[in-house]
């Protein structure tokens, strides 16, 4: 079982935001070494976000077909809602209104992928990808059953 995912962030507080909106919620604040970091848990698991001083550009591995390395983090949410194109549609009106209201820690949001349907290995899936705040690719599943 996998415990939790770590992802590196330009800016906490902008992760925070983003993931929240995505079900997760800060259960502990901590640092580690020198840097801001924290654990955030909801249904569709655990992730740590950790604030990097000084942050370099992540490679696009969503767009670099070359790319060699960690894709994405999947999130599968058949238990969650009935379609993925009405829940991306929630979800971008509910970042398009906290972007107008703060525009400082919340931008709309960036879709990498309309919801489609694929075929993976024998099951048919409704896929979708999204950046994350740092332009991460994060990929939400639906399986048509």
């Amino acid at each position: 079982m996998m415990h939790h995912v770590s992802i590196r962030t330009a800016n906490i507080h902008r992760a925070i935001a983003f993931y929240e909106q995505l079900g997760f919620e800060v259960n502990e604040r901590f640092t580690t070494g020198y840097t801001l970091a924290c654990w955030m848990q909801g249904q569709l698991g655990r992730i740590e976000l950790i604030e990097i001083p000084q942050p370099k550009l992540a490679p696009d591995t969503f767009g670099d077909e070359h790319y060699v390395g960690y894709y994405h983090i999947s999130f599968d949410l058949t238990e969650v809602t009935p379609d993925l194109p009405s829940w991306l549609k929630t979800l971008q009106t509910q970042f398009k209104t906290l972007t107008q209201e703060n525009s400082d820690l919340y931008q709309p949001l960036k879709v990498l992928l309309e919801p489609t349907q694929q075929m993976i290995a024998t099951q048919v899936y409704e896929v979708m990808f999204i950046a994350d705040r740092d332009g991460l690719p994060l990929e939400f599943i639906r399986c048509l059953r």
